[in-house]
């Protein structure tokens, strides 16, 4: 019996520190690994940032969504990072690299003027459901209820709401909040500083 009890002494902290873990990583945060280029400048391939679940999607966040069902390429389970550019009930439309949301121009200083400029592009919800044949929404003039619009930073390489349409709410995993372990402090300075005044301006 002693021996059972002290084998039960052990075995008790590690299975509550698994629940834990778990419940952890399922409904609080966890981190997640960026995959190829679509977020440059401001999230580079293989860096690891902390996704939290609980937090509010603004315009302008950065969020992980589970592509699998969104994305019509894609045919196993894949998590993609993009930047949400309009909420649901939001119309949505771009001209000479500008994007205007609601009619009002959208700030994106988080990505120079040649950036936008070469990969944004002009296009409205209508004419890209239509010429992307969306499985669904076709014709749109704003985005549905209860899904998010959304685009990489890197817009001339970025998969995006461009070419598969809307991201369902809930195939959203979390808010990237803080770019983890990035050596370039310059850059994670600038990134801090565009959240701060973003959230602060909306």
């Amino acid at each position: 019996m002693k021996a059972l009890r002290e084998i039960i002494s052990w075995i008790v902290p590690i299975v509550i520190g698994l629940l834990a873990a778990l419940l952890i990583k399922n409904y609080v945060f966890q981190l997640v690994r960026v995959d190829g280029p679509s977020m440059q400048p401001n999230l580079e391939n293989n860096e690891r940032v902390l996704v939290t679940k609980r937090s509010t999607i603004h315009r302008g966040s950065v969020v992980v969504f589970e592509a699998q069902g969104v994305d019509p390429q894609v045919t196993e389970s894949t998590d993609y990072v993009k930047r949400v550019i309009a909420l649901p009930g939001d119309t949505v439309t771009s001209k000479n690299g500008q994007i205007y949301v609601n009619g009002k121009k959208t700030n994106q200083s988080y990505i120079s003027n040649s950036e936008r400029t070469t990969g944004t592009g002009n296009w409205n919800l209508k004419s890209i459901s239509i010429q992307n044949q969306w499985e669904k929404h076709q014709g749109s003039t704003k985005v549905p209820k209860g899904e998010y619009y959304v685009l990489g930073d890197h817009r001339s390489v970025s998969n995006d709401s461009r070419y598969y349409g809307f991201v369902p709410k809930s195939k959203i995993m979390g808010v990237v909040k803080v770019p983890f372990w990035n050596r370039n402090a310059t850059k994670k300075a600038n990134i801090n500083t565009f959240w701060k005044k973003y959230f602060t301006d909306n």
